[in-house]
């Protein structure tokens, strides 16, 4: 039997974890290394190195090579994906929460 995972399959079970959410939240403002990540972390290298990999399947994160460095930068495909997943939702709820601003406002 073959096994399929969707993209955002992938994206929100990445996303799932904190280790990966504040990988992401340090990418915003810089790359690093692979080696300077590491450090951030009470984690072995190898497994900050897991973390990365399953950001890098999920196109959350895309590594580089500079030198003999392995540079770490957030990559936008797949926020932008989850993001127009999520879209259709939030317009959802932004059209209730006005219908009940009007409904109360009608109440007073």
């Amino acid at each position: 039997m073959v096994e399929y995972t969707s993209p955002l399959d992938t994206i929100f079970s990445s996303l799932a974890d904190p280790t990966r959410r504040d990988l992401l939240r340090r990418l915003r403002r810089q790359d690093y290394s692979v080696g300077e990540l590491a450090q951030r972390y009470d984690l072995t290298f190898a497994a900050v190195s897991k973390h990365i990999q399953v950001l890098e399947r999920a196109n959350l994160v895309r590594k580089h090579k500079r030198g003999r460095e392995q540079r770490v930068e957030l990559s936008p495909g797949g926020l932008q994906q989850a993001d127009k997943y999520l879209e259709q939702y939030r317009a959802l709820w932004e059209g209730r929460l006005d219908r009940l601003g009007t409904f109360l406002e009608d109440k007073k």
